[in-house]
């Protein structure tokens, strides 16, 4: 089973949610590579069986452009067999809280397997901890019944 995170993080916060879930996945023996987005190999998308995006919002709501190439490429690449999901961090002062996290959560849904979404407001609370939980019980529940069929 091959797992990919891939991030943005602006201010630190969506980071912190990442290396949660990363020791969270690490907990349940799962092989996990965390990528900052910048770093993340496009061409080898189709090579993993989950891959879990993780996002700030920016703007009014919008991806941030460092994610864009990997939006993209799902968009563009055939990743229907390919489990999903997408994480984020946001201030729920702004209209469009975690509005990136809606963003790859339509796309997302569209072009590959969704299993699950997570909005964490600001940084990850010990209140958030079972949220984070289920997030990767959900996460690799979905995966192993693809996996399995």
């Amino acid at each position: 089973m091959k797992i990919a995170i891939v991030y943005a993080s602006k201010t630190g916060n969506t980071q912190e949610l990442v290396e949660l879930l990363y020791k969270l996945f690490r907990s349940q023996y799962i092989n996990v590579e965390v990528y900052q987005a910048k770093d993340f190999p496009i061409p080898a998308l189709q090579g993993y069986e989950g891959v879990i995006i993780g996002t700030y919002t920016w703007g009014k709501g919008e991806v941030p452009a460092e994610l864009l190439p990997i939006y993209r490429a799902f968009e563009n690449q055939d990743v229907q067999q390919m489990t999903t999901g997408v994480v984020g961090t946001g201030d729920s002062f702004y209209p469009h809280f975690c509005g990136a996290v809606d963003e790859f959560r339509d796309m997302l849904y569209i072009h590959s397997t969704l299993a699950v979404t997570l909005k964490i407001e600001l940084t990850p609370q010990d209140s958030d901890l079972g949220r984070c939980h289920r997030f990767v019980e959900l996460f690799l529940k979905r995966l192993e019944r693809k996996t399995c069929t």
